[in-house]
């Protein structure tokens, strides 16, 4: 019955500024050409968008303005008005600030009031947490229309005055891996021309026991007087490396047997956007024989809870078809949540 389904009507994104290519961060970290051909060879990305002017270090675009552009068109694309959202959900690692919320602060910018608002704090997969957040509040029945964002501004946590030729490969990969970017999709319990209709969906916790794979801090006064700090950010590449696949192979079995597919039924994989070389090696890895790849990462790099909806918007851009199916995965690695979802176009 319609009324118990859940359809994306829309997605949409925001880059700040153009696109800084692997060139471009090698020239302003003093980098030589070999360090180009590293990344390129090793992370297999080839560009990224920064809301940081690399030569001033100002912060060009904050993770409420990346937000705001993307929701506002999302709501165009679904034909909608601010007062025909009944909540927002909002997933990231980099809010603005611990408080306000920012989501809050883009309800208040798009002219959203009287409604819920959720703020949910993860990685990569935040976007999905938040994707299902609003599919379960409109299965409850109570609103029919939910504005999801997924966002992160990553590059804030640069320090432009490192020398890259000394940092350690868990802080340097972080120069190279990462780019800013905000997502927005519309979920609603009635479908619309151009619209996926959600077959499964799923957000689990798979922590117990794991090392953290990437760590991002925040420090107090208390901390910046309290002498050596942690690097704000860190990655555990290696463990990444090993653990995502193997997640992705068991997210990919789950949406099969919810939605009742084969392999051979999925048209269309969003796979998970850690790089551009992983992206490649997982796809392979879950091997669906037909399906045809969406992937942004090689040119917005990884845009943490951005990506997926980043993906979601290339989707339905004529990719997801009527009757066409797509299966999208997404793997937190900070303390290891697998996520996933099936969609069918309307």
């Amino acid at each position: 019955m319609t009324g118990r389904d859940v359809h994306i009507l829309s997605a949409a994104s925001a880059l700040p500024g153009p696109a800084v290519d692997n060139a471009a961060l090698a020239r302003r970290f003093g980098m030589d050409p070999l360090w180009e051909q590293w990344v390129e060879a090793f992370i297999g990305t080839r560009s990224r968008h920064l809301a940081l002017d690399l030569e001033s270090g100002r912060l060009t675009d904050t993770l409420a303005d990346l937000a705001e552009r993307a929701g506002r068109r999302a709501l165009e694309a679904a034909g909608l008005a601010p007062s025909d959202v009944d909540a927002v959900v909002l997933g990231t690692a980099t809010p603005d600030r611990l408080m306000p919320a920012t989501v809050n602060v883009v309800a208040d910018r798009l002219g959203i009031d009287q409604v819920r608002s959720f703020q949910l704090q993860s990685g990569c997969s935040g976007a999905v947490q938040a994707l299902d957040v609003a599919r379960q509040i409109l299965l409850s029945g109570d609103g029919r229309r939910v504005l999801v964002l997924g966002g992160d501004v990553i590059a804030r946590f640069y320090d432009l005055a490192v020398d890259l030729k000394r940092t350690a490969p868990a802080e340097l990969v972080n120069y190279v891996l990462f780019g800013d970017a905000a997502g927005a999709a519309v979920l609603s319990t009635e479908p619309a021309p151009g619209s996926a209709r959600v077959r499964a969906l799923f957000t689990r916790l798979v922590g117990l026991g794991r090392e953290p794979g990437a760590v991002l801090e925040w420090y107090s006064p208390s901390d910046l007087a309290g002498g050596e700090l942690a690097p704000p950010a860190s990655e555990d590449y290696k463990a990444i490396e090993e653990q995502v696949p193997a997640l992705a192979e068991e997210v990919l079995k789950e949406l099969l047997d919810t939605a009742g597919w084969r392999p051979e039924d999925v048209d269309l994989l969003l796979p998970p956007q850690l790089s551009g070389r992983m992206t490649g090696v997982i796809s392979k890895r879950l091997a669906l024989p037909t399906a045809e790849d969406v992937s942004v990462v090689a040119e917005a790099g990884n845009s943490g809870n951005a990506i997926v909806l980043l993906q979601l918007e290339r989707a339905l851009a004529g990719l997801l078809r009527p009757g066409r199916r797509a299966v999208g995965i997404s793997i937190e690695s900070s303390k290891w949540i697998k996520s996933g979802f099936a969609l069918e176009g309307n």
